[in-house]
């Protein structure tokens, strides 16, 4: 039976990472594709070399044209410029809105039948371009932002308090950005809720601290951004699709009403499976959760309305 074919789009740090995961994982055939002469084929050759060493049998190769990601089942996409010291949020988004476009659209000539997966910032707006210019149905176009911001919490909850990080269950809706929603009252820990584990004041320094997670790792590297755990979130995605997992996630799904949202990407759970976002499920919340996901609905309609599609 052929392996699948997974492309990934941009093969900078969060990209060629993806590759690694999806590659070590045996998940399909990888192919990376970059507009820099060189740069992905001699990373798909690196890990080509690794593959005796970690016995993967999978194949992975550069590439800087789409030909090569015909037929492929799911697209990464994470190219895209990172936001520059002087650059306004403008310059950003119609920037990455301009690639995220171009791509999209070579991606989707080569394989109409793919899942596209957008990893591009600013992330929630990326989805809704992909979505505009693919044509596809919203089951086959999502973002990852909630599986990466859900890790980021439960890694801050089991440092907290020592425990292992399978324990701990857990999820953060919203858009990706400073007001993204960390449930409280759905995070337990081996079923215990955690409130009775910790006291409110702690919870909610670790919710602070998740919001605040990807520029604490800016902050620190001083000259980029995070991307083991991106990749990794973006790998479980076309895990999910492939393997037919049924998993239940939160993702950037096109809304059309739930959460009383419409014509919006904004992290919400879903069931992800073979047939891409099978199901998107309504949580009940509390009072201020709702209040939370409100605010943070209206920062995304706002970036949004400024892509002008």
């Amino acid at each position: 039976m052929a392996r699948p074919k997974i492309a990934v789009v941009g093969a900078g740090n969060v990209g060629a990472t993806c590759a690694h995961w999806l590659a070590a994982r045996e998940l399909g055939d990888v192919v990376l594709v970059d507009v820099v002469e060189g740069m992905p084929q001699g990373k798909a050759l690196d890990l080509m070399q690794a593959r005796p060493i970690f016995g993967f049998n999978v194949q992975v190769t550069g590439a800087n044209d789409y030909e090569a990601t015909a037929g492929s089942q799911v697209v990464i996409i994470t190219a895209g410029i990172a936001r520059k010291p002087g650059m306004s949020r403008e310059d950003l988004i119609n920037t990455n809105k301009e690639i995220v476009a171009n791509v999209t659209r070579q991606v989707v000539a080569k394989s109409p039948r793919a899942f596209l997966i957008v990893v591009a910032n600013p992330l929630d707006a990326m989805c809704y371009v992909a979505y505009k210019v693919s044509g596809l149905p919203r089951k086959r176009v999502m973002g990852m932002a909630g599986i990466l911001d859900t890790a980021r919490y439960r890694c801050f909850i089991a440092m907290e308090l020592k425990v292992a990080v399978e324990e701990i269950q857990s999820m953060v809706l919203g858009g990706h950005g400073d007001d993204m929603v960390p449930l409280v009252s759905y995070t337990t820990v081996s079923g215990v809720p955690l409130a009775d584990l910790l006291p409110k004041k702690r919870i909610e320094a670790l919710v602070e601290r998740t919001r605040k997670g990807g520029g604490e790792i800016v902050s620190l590297l001083k000259t980029g951004s995070a991307f083991y755990a991106p990749a990794a979130a973006a790998a479980q995605m076309a895990e999910a699709i492939l393997q037919d997992q049924k998993r239940l996630v939160p993702v950037s799904a096109y809304l059309t009403g739930e959460y009383g949202l419409e014509d919006l990407f904004f992290g919400v759970p879903v069931i992800l499976g073979a047939g891409g976002l099978e199901k998107i499920l309504t949580l009940e919340l509390t009072p201020q959760e709702e209040a939370m996901l409100k605010k943070s609905a209206a920062a995304v309609a706002k970036t949004r309305d400024e892509l002008g599609m």
